[in-house]
């Protein structure tokens, strides 16, 4: 059982131990990977895989509306009542208990409730972006679920989502919503230049080059949260294609680097979780790597980048914490 610092009133960074919740990780991994592999299979390609992807929700992580038909659906993870729920435009719910079993079982289940619903489903039942990919209907190892961990990771994913959401306004460019990846289980947002990048050569474990020649088709910045780095997870942040001069470029906070190893800066999630200020170390860790690969890349800042307030004089003032880090 993972470890509640919130003793009963959840802390708003909350702490969690990697450690602590590898086996309930990889199970709901392997989950989420069944539930974004059936929005792909319904939902029309958009650029860069955007519509295989799931959101920070109130309760959870959500599919958003999925179509079907002439209506749509959705799925959401409820990490508050620890639940799959998937719901129609018809008005009908089937639900799948979020509690220990195989990822066979949840598997089996999840496909059920879909045929319940007259949404019968097929996918390609075997994960991706992992080195062993066993098929979903046969994967008996998996089958950790820790409730705490669970709600625990829905938190941090909470506070990231909300400051990454901030930092994600001040681009005018094209950008990508604050989504959260199932492949490699990352909250990201993906900042574009405008121009076209060189073919990715891919590499991903399980993944066909294609797949990452799509995602990195054109020049970006992209930054997230990945709860499976560090002691308790880390923000990372990288350019595609790197430009010369990233690597070295100077950012903040102290405690972010860069790793020679991932190709990417990092800035461990309990840095920011203990500083006096979270939202404003991680906000400037956002900024400072942007501007990594935004000024050695040469983008266009001044058409890309504008203020969030630029029309704040013209509406009613709402207190709003400004928490830009450049």
């Amino acid at each position: 059982m993972a470890a509640d610092s919130s003793a009963g009133a959840p802390s708003t960074w909350p702490e969690l131990r990697v450690a602590d919740w590898t086996a309930t990780r990889e199970t709901l991994h392997m989950w989420m990977q069944i539930v974004g592999k059936v929005r792909l299979a319904h939902a029309p390609l958009v650029n860069h895989w955007w519509q295989v992807t799931s959101y920070v929700s109130p309760r959870g992580l959500t599919t958003s509306a999925i179509p079907y038909g002439s209506g749509v659906f959705d799925i959401e993870f409820d990490f508050v009542d620890h639940r799959l729920v998937v719901r129609t435009s018809d008005g009908d719910v089937r639900t799948v208990a979020l509690e220990p079993k195989p990822v066979a079982d949840f598997y089996r289940e999840t496909m059920r409730a879909l045929r319940e619903l007259a949404i019968p489903t097929s996918i390609h039942a075997s994960p991706n972006e992992v080195e062993e990919a066993v098929p979903f209907a046969e994967d008996d190892r998996h089958d950790a679920y820790d409730p705490v961990a669970a709600q625990l990771f829905w938190r941090q994913l909470l506070q990231a989502d909300r400051v990454i959401g901030e930092f994600r306004s001040y681009y005018v460019g094209k950008v990508s919503p604050v989504h959260f990846f199932w492949g490699a289980m990352d909250l990201a947002c993906t900042r574009f230049s405008g121009r076209p990048a060189p073919p990715h050569p891919g590499g991903a474990p399980n993944c066909g080059d294609w797949v990452m020649e799509e995602g990195y088709s054109r020049e970006l910045s992209s930054c997230g949260f990945w709860p499976g780095g560090g002691e308790e997870g880390a923000f990372y942040s990288y350019a595609y294609p790197e430009p010369d001069g990233f690597a070295g470029h100077p950012v903040a906070p102290g405690d972010a680097f860069y790793s020679k190893d991932h190709g990417q800066f990092l800035l461990p999630y309990e840095a920011v979780r203990t500083a006096d200020d979270p939202d404003r170390a991680l906000a400037s860790f956002l900024h400072t790597t942007y501007e990594a690969a935004a000024v050695h890349g040469g983008w266009d800042r001044a058409a890309l980048e504008d203020d969030p307030d630029r029309w704040a004089h013209r509406r009613p003032r709402h207190p709003r914490r400004r928490r830009q880090g450049s």
